[in-house]
Formats: C-alpha cells, sequence, structure tokens
C-alpha cells in the first residue's frame, strides 16, 4: 500500500537542514490560568524530555561528572568503559566540571537543536555537590540559552533547594518508586545518610520521607519535577497507581513509568536473581491507569548518563574525551538562535498539517489499532525500513494518533543484507501491529511483514496524518 505524500513539508525541512549546515487549580481567573498555561507551555518548549512533541525536533545530553551514589537499587549497576549499552547508570567515562563545560560548549555548536544539559550520574548528582554545581555554574555562565536539569534520588534534595533556585535549574527528576517503605525494602539494598547506612524498611523510610519533603520543596521554588518510577512486576507494578495519586497532588508535573532492565549480563541484583522486567503490554496497562489528570512521559529512552542527541539515538561516542577535548568549542548564541526559529517554523507547519487532519467529523466508537512508525525525528514518516533501529509506535482510531511507546530493534541492514533471525525479531517486536508507515522498503521484508499480517505503507509525510489516512483504508476494507 502506498500513499501520496502532499510534499508541503519538503522545502521547509530543506531550508532548516540549510541552517544546521550553516552552524554544523489555583484559583485563578480564566485569563490569568490562561497566561499561566502559556509561561507553563515555554518553560517545556524546548525540552525533549518534558515535551513528547519537542522531542522530534531537539536533542538533550549528560555529562558524566558525579560517580558517588548514597543508595544502592536493586536495579542498578554503575558501569564505566562500556559503549555498547544504553541504560542508566552506564558511560564510557568520567568528567570534571571543567571538562564537561568544554564538552557542551564543543556539542552545542556542532548540535545546535542540544536545548538541554543535565547531570544524571552515573551516580547521584546531589551526592556529588561540588562537582555537580560547579559543572552548572560553568555551563550557566558561557552557554545561557541552554537549559539545566539534574535527576536525583531525591535523598539529599532538601538540602539543596536553594542552590538548585539559584543556578536556574527549571527542571529536577526524582526517582520515586513507592510510597510504601514495606515496598522500598525490596527495591533499595542500603540508604546511607548522615554518614550511617541503614538497610530494610528503616532506610527506604528515610528515603522516602526526604523524597516528599524535597517533592514539595520544588513545588514551592516553583521548579518543574519529573518523577521516574521503575516498573517491577509483583513488587511495586500494582502500587504505582498510589503512587502516581500522591505526586500529583504534591506538585509534580510528570510522571515517568519505565520498565525494569534486569538483563543477567548487566549484574544487577535484580538481574541476577531472575526478576523480570515488564512485557509492553504490562508497562502500558499502568501507563493508561496513571494518566488521569496527569501528563505521563512515554517517550522515555532510559539513557546513559553520558547519552549525546535526540532521544532515541546516541551519539556519545562522536564525543569520548580523547576527542572533544581536541576539538574547538563553536558555540555561538545568535547560529542556535537562527537554528531554532527554523525549527519553529518547521514545528509550526507540523502542527498545521496535524490541525488539517483533525478537523473532520468525529467518530463514534471507532476500535483502536496500533501502527509502527519508522521516523528519523521531525514529526515525519521519514526514514527507510532497513535503516530502523528502533520504531515509534501510535494508537490510532478515527479521531486522533497517540504516541504510546517505542520498540527497539536490530538493524534489518546490515552491509547489504537482511539477517534471517533479525527478521523474525522485527516481526515479534511489531506483531500487534497493524501497519508499519515507512519512508521506503524493500520488496524481501516487505512480503515477510504482509505474510506476517502486517500492512506496509511508503509515504512521507506527518505521522498523524499518514496514520490517520491508514487507519480510514484498514477499517473501510474491514481488515
Amino acid at each position: 500500500m502506498t500513499l501520496p505524500a502532499t510534499g508541503l513539508l519538503t522545502s521547509s525541512e530543506q531550508e532548516l537542514n540549510i541552517k544546521q549546515a550553516k552552524s554544523g487549580g489555583c484559583g485563578c481567573d480564566s485569563s490569568t490560568a490562561l497566561e499561566m498555561d502559556e509561561k507553563l507551555k515555554e518553560r517545556i518548549a524546548k525540552h525533549p524530555c518534558y515535551s513528547e512533541e519537542a522531542h522530534h525536533h531537539y536533542a538533550r545530553m549528560h555529562v558524566a561528572v558525579a560517580p558517588a551514589c548514597n543508595i544502592q537499587c536493586n536495579y542498578c549497576n554503575r558501569k564505566y568503559d562500556c559503549a555498547n549499552e544504553s541504560r542508566p547508570g552506564v558511560v564510557s567515562e568520567l568528567l570534571t566540571p571543567e571538562e564537561a563545560a568544554h564538552k557542551v560548549l564543543v556539542i552545542a555548536g556542532k548540535i545546535p537543536q542540544m536545548t538541554v544539559l543535565g547531570v544524571a550520574g552515573p551516580g547521584d548528582p546531589l551526592a556529588n555537590p561540588e562537582k555537580t554545581f560547579r559543572t552548572f555554574e560553568l555551563i550557566a555562565d558561557k552557554a545561557p540559552d541552554i537549559k539545566l536539569c539534574l535527576s536525583t534520588n531525591g535523598l539529599m534534595l532538601p538540602e539543596y533547594i536553594d542552590r538548585i533556585k539559584q543556578l536556574n535549574i527549571d527542571h529536577v527528576t526524582i526517582t520515586l518508586n513507592t510510597i510504601d517503605p514495606e515496598i522500598g525494602a525490596q527495591i533499595y539494598a542500603w540508604v546511607h545518610y548522615k554518614r550511617k547506612r541503614y538497610k530494610g524498611v528503616e532506610g527506604a523510610k528515610i528515603l522516602l520521607e526526604r523524597q516528599l519533603e524535597g517533592l514539595q520543596a520544588l513545588k514551592e521554588a516553583d521548579i518543574l519535577c519529573k518523577v521516574n518510577s521503575v516498573m517491577i512486576p509483583g513488587i511495586n507494578d500494582r502500587h504505582l497507581v498510589e503512587v502516581n495519586k500522591m505526586i500529583r497532588e504534591n506538585g509534580a508535573f510528570l510522571h515517568n513509568i519505565m520498565p525494569l532492565i534486569s538483563a543477567p549480563e548487566h549484574g544487577t541484583h535484580f538481574g541476577l536473581t531472575g526478576q523480570r522486567g515488564p512485557t509492553g503490554k504490562e508497562l502500558k496497562e499502568v501507563q493508561d491507569n496513571c494518566s488521569g489528570n496527569m501528563k505521563m512521559m512515554r517517550h522515555c529512552r532510559q539513557c546513559r548518563a553520558d547519552a549525546v542527541g535526540l532521544l532515541g539515538e546516541d551519539r556519545s561516542q562522536e564525543f569520548t574525551k580523547d576527542k572533544f577535548l581536541e576539538m574547538s568549542p563553536e558555540y555561538n548564541l545568535e547560529t542556535r538562535q537562527e537554528v531554532h526559529e527554523g525549527i519553529e517554523k518547521f514545528r509550526e507547519e507540523i502542527k498545521l498539517a496535524k490541525a488539517k487532519v483533525q478537523t473532520g467529523k468525529k467518530v463514534a466508537n471507532s476500535p483502536k489499532i496500533l501502527v509502527a512508525v519508522a521516523t528519523k525525528g521531525g514529526g515525519l514518516v521519514n526514514q527507510h525500513f532497513g535503516h530502523v533501529k528502533e520504531f515509534q509506535v501510535y494508537e490510532v482510531d478515527g479521531n486522533e494518533v497517540r504516541f504510546i511507546s517505542h520498540r527497539k530493534i536490530d538493524q534489518y541492514c546490515q552491509g547489504g543484507y537482511g539477517e534471517e533471525a533479525t527478521a523474525e525479531n522485527i516481526m515479534k517486536a511489531i506483531a500487534d501491529c497493524k501497519a508499519v508507515l515507512v519512508a521506503k522498503i524493500g520488496n524481501c521484508p516487505k512480503e515477510k511483514l504482509e505474510a506476517a499480517g502486517i500492512k506496509t505503507v511508503e509515504a512521507y509525510d506527518v505521522i498523524e496524518k499518514v496514520a490517520l489516512e491508514f487507519y480510514q483504508q484498514y477499517v473501510g476494507t474491514g481488515d
């Protein structure tokens, strides 16, 4: 099945590429509430983690300046020199604050759409306060347009709220997996607080008290807070609805429920003891149950502590220490602003294209289906099937197209041919999808998908438009 592309976006995308190449319930009245809403939108507009729409266009980077940690989670093993692993707590090399600042300025020039700098490990930033805050000081001084973020377990968060506010760190993530110390005792091996190590329920209780205190302090300081929760089947999976309710009532802006990663080769306690992670279906069910009135983050990639690039890609190996220390910083605020203006113009065209698609008559009782999308970003179907390393999965009905998850796969084309085992794994990864939306696909993988009952749609256009056009044909034919 081939759908026509409109071509409306091509010129804008080319213009953006040229520019990039040059650079390398509060009691308020309705008007005040609207103004507050606009200010909030502005705060997250270029943050790829806090805005699902922004993650198609803007990049982030983490710098690994915080090696020490003050708690031991049963799902964590902080590993160094692990270039082939992509998960939290893993880095290839540690940096000093000065090295980190140099790296940020180099990458801000090489990747001008990079808008966010985060310190997320490989330990806990607030267990390494001097290194963490020195890094932020250097970057805030030299690159004022880059948003500053940190991720923490929350144990020491109440101690540093004033410093965080002073440095204009506007986004803080707390990893909060439970509000029940009994459950916490199954997740945390120990908590080190005020020069003493606590285990079991006692340690989990101390951690929880500090997390809740920190969450409240962030709310009072008007700092946006994202809460990460690792979903662990049989331990906290059913409990996460209670976590969601509590954090919503205490001012969290966004909830990110992530699947446990527990392969034995990672060397974590859960990995070595056989604790499984959730299936995609189980994860979606919990996320759906928690959605309610709170924003859910479904596009998280559980990034490395030295990740660089768009979510879903990792360019960290392009900027290892031996490479970036030899590069001269090319940070230029004017050039970066020019690139961002091009991105915003492109985003506006995407927004208008979506509006045209979704202004039709509402369809009652329309069934929902899933489609897998091959995309390099930009909110477009724009990637060849053979180059895909990750599909974005959308839920479609007669009225809307909603992003729900991403699924990593092994690239089909490897040296010009497709491995049979790779093809089978791809089919398994998207077996619940009715179609694959791609820019191009070869006859061989197309036939395999069709044999597995998965339609192929070739197009180059806005994801929502292509998905809804397929849906109308799919429902019309009764497949």
